[in-house]
């Protein structure tokens, strides 16, 4: 199964970062968690208990922390096994990126499940996982909100975005002087930069 996203939340780009790696906010957001807790560092053993369909079940596992760059993005590896219920596994990638209304959250999912799960067919497995996404960002907004009043948001954004401002002014100031430099220099045409 594939699925992706995004979300704006009213929150800093910091804020937002802290939250999607305090082991108690994701807890209370995942439906049905019943554990989220740091076995070593940036890796957590996970109890969630779903229904999906007919078929109910624990499932315990594991949830890797990968190539973190704080605080714009990670990777989570994911492994769960919910007995004859089935299994489950995958990869998510988290990427957060300030925005004028606070913070852009971008996620991707691919995962693969097997034994009775896999069994109840795509369009039902890819609904309730679509469901559990919703329900898991709305808790994590109302976490927000709970954590970071409104106001404090506000002001935050304003000075995250005019902070942001500033460096990227600064940055296109020196770009453009480099790149006349280089022209004058050596007398070309054009220069493209892709990134």
């Amino acid at each position: 199964m594939e699925m992706q996203g995004t979300r704006l939340l009213s929150t800093t780009q910091e804020q937002a970062w802290q939250a999607l790696n305090d082991p108690e906010i994701l807890k209370a957001c995942i439906p049905g968690c019943d554990k989220f807790e740091a076995s070593e560092p940036n890796v957590y053993s996970v109890q969630v208990a779903l229904k999906i369909g007919p078929v109910a079940a624990k499932f315990n596992g594991k949830v890797s922390l990968i190539d973190i760059v704080a605080p714009n993005s990670y990777s989570l590896k994911f492994e769960a096994n919910g007995g004859i219920a089935g299994f489950g596994k995958g990869e998510s990638h988290v990427n957060l990126k300030s925005s004028e209304n606070g913070v852009e959250l971008n996620y991707s999912v691919n995962s693969q499940v097997g034994g009775k799960i896999a069994q109840l067919g795509q369009r039902l497995i890819d609904g309730v996982a679509k469901s559990l996404a919703e329900e898991f960002f709305t808790k994590f907004e109302d976490q927000l909100t709970a954590r970071f009043p409104v106001n404090e948001i506000a002001s935050n954004i304003t000075k995250e975005t005019n902070d942001q401002r500033k460096s990227e002014d600064s940055s296109r100031l020196k770009w453009t002087l480099a790149l006349l430099a280089i022209a004058a220099v050596a007398a070309l045409g054009l220069i493209a930069y892709t990134s």
